[in-house]
């Protein structure tokens, strides 16, 4: 006599409890993945005397603004998972220590050394992980200038102007011209999104895409335009101005210089 067998049915409670566990793992997974995409794969090993050190330069510098946790104020942000690219780029710049509030943080002179500068990115860096400052081997490298064109255009023109040149925006902010921003300084203010800058993680733009916009920027830096005087990159208005007002208007006024002549 043949013995019937219990098949397992896909209805059953322990089905329903593998469905939930691995969407749960998928889930979890996928979470974990898109914020580590945030942050630079290589972290940068750094000595405890080196984050006390920037804890002193923090509490002397930034404390009274930023909190003395660097949990932040009503006068400024915390700067608790910030990351030591967004130090970088905000005291490497000088647009740290502000000195004075407004629509934006000016540029200025930088008030720090670079080893203190670093001092400081380590000091906050470990209060909470955070985007890491670029390695040098990452900056190095040539990408494509023709592809990074386009991604700026598509990602950072409508602000910045077609080649960096910066402009205008709402409330007395502006976007700031890159022609003489490093290559560093352009990196952290893509994964950092410094002010009115979104940020663009790995998820929204690769490191290869990342390379390429760098390497498009940094030659509109050292190539001149062929097309003649620049007028400081503010674009084609600017550009039919002048020749409306030098080019056809000088044939206006020879115009009736010959014809006055010949009267």
């Amino acid at each position: 006599m043949a013995i019937k067998t219990k098949k397992f049915s896909r209805r059953s409670p322990l089905a329903a409890v593998i469905v939930v566990l691995a969407g749960l793992l998928v889930s979890g997974g996928g979470y974990m993945a898109a914020t580590a995409a945030v942050t630079n794969t290589t972290k940068t090993e750094v000595s405890q005397a080196t984050i006390d050190t920037g804890k002193k330069l923090f509490l002397a510098n930034c404390a009274s603004c930023h909190g003395k946790n660097a949990e932040g104020t009503a006068n400024a942000p915390t700067l608790i998972g910030v990351g030591a690219a967004s130090v970088d780029f905000q005291v490497g710049t000088g647009r740290m220590p502000a000195q004075a509030s407004g629509p934006q943080v000016e540029v200025k002179a930088v008030q720090f050394k670079q080893e203190d500068i670093d001092a400081l990115a380590a000091y906050v860096a470990s209060l909470a992980p955070g985007p890491e400052v670029p390695t040098d081997s990452y900056l190095s490298q040539v990408g494509n200038v023709t592809h990074g064109g386009e991604l700026f255009r598509i990602n950072c023109a409508m602000c910045h102007n077609a080649v960096g040149a910066g402009g205008a925006l709402t409330e007395g902010k502006y976007a700031p011209k890159l022609t003489n921003t490093s290559a560093k300084h352009i990196y952290e203010a893509m994964v950092t999104g410094p002010q009115n800058m979104p940020v663009f993680s790995n998820s929204n733009l690769s490191p290869a895409d990342k390379s390429d916009i760098i390497s498009y920027l940094q030659y509109v830096q050292k190539t001149p335009s062929i097309g003649g005087d620049e007028l400081s990159n503010l674009g084609p208005v600017a550009e039919g101005l002048v020749a409306w007002l030098l080019v056809l208007g000088g044939i206006v006024v020879i115009t009736i210089w010959l014809g006055a002549k010949s009267n």
